[in-house]
């Protein structure tokens, strides 16, 4: 999707990661959220903190901060993006699609909100990311399927473009995500259905926890502790995601659509339950940036 949701929390954990209290501090702020989501129940009004940026100006921003220098030949490969090394394996744990495409919003849509309506066949999302202007996400079903249906976010849309983007918005993991020589990092390692709003935060903390992995291993660690927490820690943040989807999914409109994502999220929680096991209790913790062992 074209616009990305930052929580406060999300927008803390950037400003904190790259030394910079005034990051996105120009971007369009978000107040106000309104959701109807129980089948039959009236909208909700909720208060909310958030800022829209587009990936492009998340990525200018960021970017001046990293401080990227020449780039030498390293003993360690990080994948941030397919293909992945032969013999990794991709699990899918749903079917949803989603689309995405810019709208122009009526006048009397209120100022720094976000809507959110379950349907029969999906759900949908609209967010302003100016005055008189927005972004539709459309999960599930097409938007000529679900937009005659919806009542809470057609009511704020006066015309809709042609869709930009599809994707796919179940959550994925790769396995393994690591291995001597290599690890997985960002997209390439997992993605996050977009419900819950978690995954630019969950790609930071991934990167810090990537990088101090790397750097451990830099310097002499054990290779096989270090990549089975690597593991371990990544399949216990993914299980907390879709942990998240199951409690979203559950409440919304009801049906065999919801049903069966439902169930798809059940097989994947069974999936991390199995897979945490082989990897027993951690065995270091993050002290800042750096890994440190359990004493």
């Amino acid at each position: 999707m074209p616009a990305i949701l930052l929580s406060a929390s999300a927008l803390a954990l950037l400003r904190d990661v790259f030394g910079n209290g005034s990051l996105l501090q120009d971007a369009y702020q978000i107040t106000r959220r309104v959701v109807a989501w129980n089948r039959g129940a009236p909208p909700v009004t909720l208060q909310h903190s958030a800022l829209v940026v587009s990936e492009d100006l998340l990525l200018r921003s960021v970017l001046p901060e990293l401080g990227l220098g020449s780039q030498q030949q390293q003993d360690y490969t990080v994948y941030a993006a397919s293909p992945l090394p032969e013999g990794v394996t991709v699990h899918g744990f749903g079917t949803r699609r989603a689309a995405s495409c810019s709208v122009t919003l009526r006048q009397t849509t209120l100022e720094g909100t976000c809507w959110m309506e379950s349907l029969a066949g999906g759900w949908l999302f609209l967010v302003q990311d100016g005055p008189g202007s927005g972004w539709l996400l459309c999960v599930g079903g097409s938007m000529d399927e679900l937009m005659p249906q919806c009542q809470l976010v057609a009511e704020q849309i006066d015309e809709r473009s042609p869709t930009v983007a599809t994707f796919a918005a179940y959550p994925r993991i790769a396995s393994p995500l690591a291995a001597p020589g290599w690890l997985a990092c960002g997209t390439a390692a997992m993605a996050f259905d977009p419900i819950c709003g978690d995954g630019t935060a969950y790609a930071v903390r991934e990167g810090i926890l990537a990088s101090a992995v790397v750097a451990a291993l830099s310097q002499g660690g054990d290779a096989e502790a270090l990549i089975r927490h690597y593991q371990a820690r990544s399949i216990a943040g993914f299980r907390r995601h879709l942990e998240l989807c199951r409690e979203f999914y559950r409440s919304g409109h009801g049906g065999a659509w919801w049903e069966q994502e439902l169930a798809s999220l059940e097989q994947g929680i069974t999936w991390c339950t199995v897979e945490q096991r082989g990897f027993g209790p951690f065995r270091f913790r993050l002290n800042g940036l750096a890994l440190e062992r359990f004493a």
